[in-house]
C-alpha cells in the first residue's frame, strides 16, 4: 500500500516527552519522534503521513511525522550502531542493541513472565506487582512500533513500577533494544530483574479473524519464556461491556493465545469472577483491590475507563498478582 504522505507546516507543539512530540500540521493533531527525524519546532516545514486519520483508525486518530525538511536531515546514527531498526525500510535506523555487550543468561530459572495481549492490560498488571521489586516490560510487534507513544509506560517509570522498557524486534524508542523476544528474555534474566512483562504497543493490530491479530505475540512471548525454564502467565482479556461478540466474557484473543502456547502456562483469573470451561489452566487469586492499586494510573480500554469496564482491568490486575507469587 503506498504511503500517504502531505507536506505541512507546524503550528503548534502540544507537549513534548523524551523520544515524543505531540503537535499540530495545519491545525491537524500529529506525533513526531525526535530520535527518528530530529527535533521539531514551530514552523518547520514537513511531511507527514495521513494515511491512519483518513482511514479513521481508533487508536490512529492523529498523523505522524515522517520527515521534517526544515532540520531532520543528515542526522548522525547511534555512536558504535550497526544494527538497524525497520530495516530496507526509508525509516531504517542503525541502534545499539543490549545483546551486543550483554547476551544474557542461558536460563530464566523460574523468571515470572506476565504476557499480555493488549497494552491497556500493561497498568493494571504492573499494580498487581506492586512496588519494592524490578519489573522489564518487554514492548513486542503487534500494535505501535515506538515505545516512546506510550503514556502509561511513562507513568509507570515515574512511580517506580517499571524500571526498564525494552524495545524488542521491530519496536524502537526504549531505554534498551532487543533483536528478539527470547534474547531480551534472557537479557532481563542475566541483569536480575524479578518480573517481566510482555505487551504490544498501543493500538493492536486486528482483522477480526481466529490468528489474524497482534495478541498472538502474547503466544510467542509464552512460548521463549517456557523453552527458557521461565514461568509464563497469561493474562486474560475479560469484558462485560464490549459490544463485540468474539470479545464479549473472555476474548477470543485470550483462547487463541492459549491455543497458540505449547509450553507450560498458567491463566490469571479474579477470584469468584465466572470463567469458560476452556479457560485453564488457570489460577484464581484475589483481585477486590484493583481499584485501590491502580488509582492514579492511566486505566482505558477501547475508550471505557474502569467504571466502564471493570472486568478488564480485575483480570488484568489478576496477572500482576500472579506473578508476584511466583517471584522467587
Amino acid at each position: 500500500m503506498p504511503l500517504s504522505l502531505r507536506r505541512g507546516t507546524v503550528t503548534a507543539i502540544l507537549e513534548r516527552h523524551e523520544g515524543l512530540a505531540r503537535i499540530e500540521v495545519d491545525g491537524d493533531p500529529a506525533v513526531a519522534y525526535p530520535r527518528l527525524t530530529g527535533p521539531v519546532a514551530l514552523g518547520d516545514d514537513v511531511l507527514v503521513n495521513v494515511q491512519a486519520r483518513e482511514l479513521g483508525l481508533g487508536s490512529g486518530g492523529f498523523d505522524v511525522l515522517h520527515a521534517n525538511l526544515t532540520r531532520g536531515l543528515d542526522l548522525a546514527a547511534e555512536p558504535g550502531a550497526h544494527v538497524t531498526k525497520l530495516p530496507y525500510t526509508s525509516l531504517q535506523v542503525a541502534t545499539l542493541h543490549a545483546e551486543e555487550d550483554a547476551p544474557g543468561s542461558a536460563a530464566l530459572d523460574g523468571l515470572p513472565v506476565v504476557c499480555c495481549s493488549l497494552h491497556s492490560q500493561l497498568a493494571p498488571v504492573c499494580a498487581g506487582l506492586g512496588t519494592g521489586l524490578r519489573a522489564a516490560y518487554l514492548q513486542l510487534a503487534g500494535g505501535a512500533l515506538p515505545v516512546s507513544l506510550s503514556d502509561s509506560v511513562r507513568t509507570l517509570k515515574a512511580r517506580g513500577l517499571v524500571e526498564t522498557a525494552v524495545a524488542v524486534g521491530p519496536c524502537l524508542d526504549g531505554d534498551v533494544a532487543c533483536v528478539s523476544t527470547p534474547s531480551a528474555l534472557a537479557w532481563a534474566a542475566g541483569q536480575g530483574f524479578d518480573a517481566v512483562v510482555c505487551a504490544v504497543g498501543p493500538g493492536i493490530v486486528g482483522t477480526g479473524s481466529r490468528l489474524g491479530h497482534g495478541a498472538t505475540a502474547a503466544a510467542e512471548a509464552a512460548n521463549a519464556a517456557s523453552a527458557l525454564g521461565g514461568t509464563p502467565v497469561i493474562a486474560a482479556r475479560a469484558s462485560d461491556a464490549d459490544e463485540r461478540p468474539r470479545h464479549r466474557g473472555v476474548s477470543h484473543h485470550t483462547r487463541a493465545v492459549l491455543e497458540l502456547s505449547l509450553g507450560r502456562v498458567v491463566v490469571a483469573w479474579p477470584a469468584g469472577a465466572d470463567a469458560p470451561e476452556w479457560l485453564e489452566p488457570r489460577e484464581e487469586v484475589d483481585a477486590s483491590g484493583w481499584r485501590e492499586a491502580c488509582a492514579g494510573l492511566p486505566l482505558s480500554h477501547m475508550g471505557r475507563g474502569p467504571d466502564d469496564d471493570p472486568e478488564f482491568f480485575a483480570a488484568a490486575f489478576a496477572a500482576g498478582l500472579v506473578a508476584r507469587g511466583r517471584i522467587r
